[in-house]
């Protein structure tokens, strides 16, 4: 889930500056990217003068360049040693498809004479300026002129890349919904179109047919044996019973098809009332399972948080998952306990967990009829978290931060859980309320509010907000 991006390298240049400058960025800007463990392209030293680009002509071999390496890079870096040229960077990337950044790279204080001078200071509102002239998309950070070398240019690619990770992870991002919405659950609908527009696909799968191939599924067939075994492995299944574990594990060979029968980056699954009715489980660990080796999963077919979740996974390069806002914390304004069953991926929590019946759906199906749900508590880490709408056609989404805290939760608390603290979390559950989103939110560990909104809003055409800032 940790892949780096991988870039194309631009350099832009201007004829009257002295081309040492261009050879000095050529040599030290690949290292630094491979450094942090990118992929490079560059276009051969030869292919233009000292390899970078000033004139439409020299924008065109770049571009050509880039379409003979068309899926083999996420996003460009378009640095500028000197000035640069804007008309030869519009002809050269104003067709690249993926996210680009623009870096300029500082003068020094005692090298200002026309020999060493760069000027990308100012070359780089020449770019920015042309790039938005020609409706180009691009990306420009804080501090305005930046060495490769240097730690703030570090950050700088480190946002540069998970923003690169979301976009190109939302091309064609598949999702599937395994049943219908719940009937009870007014709050999980969803507009197929709507996310078609946005490039988000949705599949659907009745879950009759899904629970007839479960029962068809021999014990004795290979997948199942190693699925099986993955699941010993992966939580502790003490005082569960045979035939749930049996039933559990046969579940999880039909899902794991069907994800990879219909290339499916993503799932939402109906996971209450017939599972537990007609095959006596609970799909929580499963869905925990799914999360933790890269596939998203969600529950009570919350297509909306599962496209979210994936959205979060790519951006932290780790898993996600979807909980519950559930309960306050004492009287700690800022601090909530999220919560659910047991899709929390096993990387995010404390201890491997404990498989269970489900405590309060056995109060309708009866005991031991429910079994896998997980039990645990969220391990301490900061997060980030968001969940997603639509009204009127027009997709929504809202981004925040905070931290998974040591807090204590109740011994006898149901299913896996973990206390957060939310800077404004007044503010943000009042946005949640009065908006119209719904009870549930994806999270992931570290904090990737920036690049997230910048992909989400800037590259793929999401409205976004962040009530923590409002």
């Amino acid at each position: 889930m940790a892949q780096k991006s991988r870039f194309a390298v631009y350099f832009g240049n201007r004829g009257f500056f002295p081309a040492s400058l261009q050879a000095e960025a050529r040599e030290e800007l690949p290292k630094v990217l491979k450094a942090a463990g990118h992929e490079v392209l560059m276009l051969e030293a030869e292919a233009t003068r000292y390899g970078a680009v000033e004139t439409p002509q020299e924008g065109q071999i770049f571009a050509n360049f880039l379409r003979q390496n068309q899926g083999k890079f996420d996003g460009v870096i378009l640095s500028l040693p000197n000035f640069g040229d804007e008309n030869g960077a519009v002809a050269a990337l104003k067709e690249a498809g993926v996210p680009i950044l623009v870096q300029a790279y500082p003068d020094e204080f005692d090298r200002m004479g026309p020999t060493l001078r760069r000027d990308a200071f100012c070359g780089k509102f020449s770019i920015m300026d042309v790039f938005h002239q020609h409706n180009l998309k691009f990306t420009a950070l804080k501090p305005h002129v930046v060495s490769p070398g240097s730690e703030r240019f570090r950050v700088n690619l480190d946002h540069f890349d998970r923003m690169c990770r979301v976009v190109n992870g939302f091309r064609h991002l598949v999702v599937g919904a395994v049943g219908a919405r719940t009937s009870a659950f007014k709050t999980v609908r969803y507009d197929e179109v709507a996310l078609q527009r946005m490039g988000v696909t949705v599949e659907t799968f009745d879950l009759s047919t899904v629970i007839a191939r479960v029962k068809a599924l021999s014990a004795e067939s290979s997948a199942y044996k190693v699925k099986l075994e993955v699941l010993k492995d992966y939580t502790s299944w003490e005082g569960v019973p045979d035939a749930a574990l049996e039933n559990i594990t046969r579940l999880g060979v039909v899902l794991d098809e069907l994800i990879v029968e219909n290339q499916m980056d993503a799932i939402a699954i109906r996971c209450w009332i017939e599972l537990q009715q007609q095959l006596g489980i609970s799909p929580c660990v499963l869905l925990g399972l799914l999360n933790n080796t890269g596939t998203i999963a969600a529950c009570e077919v919350d297509v909306y948080n599962a496209v979210v979740m994936a959205a979060l996974s790519l951006a932290s390069g780790r898993p996600a998952t979807v909980l519950d806002w559930n309960n306050n914390y004492g009287e700690e304004d800022d601090k909530v306990i999220l919560f659910h069953c047991g899709p929390v991926p096993r990387e995010l929590m404390t201890t491997k967990g404990q498989v269970s019946d489900h405590l309060i759906l056995a109060n309708s199906v009866g005991v031991n009829n429910s079994f896998g749900c997980v039990v645990g508590r969220i391990a301490p880490t900061d997060l980030t978290f968001g969940s997603m709408m639509t009204e009127s056609g027009k997709v929504k989404i809202f981004l925040g931060d905070g931290r998974f805290t040591e807090d204590r939760i109740p011994g006898n608390f149901f299913g896996a859980a973990g206390v957060a603290e939310i800077d404004k979390l007044q503010d943000v559950l009042l946005h949640v309320g009065l908006n119209g989103y719904r009870h549930h939110v994806g999270v992931t560990p570290g904090k990737h509010v920036a690049p997230l909104k910048e992909a989400l809003e800037k590259y793929l055409g999401f409205e976004v907000s962040v009530p923590q800032a409002e």
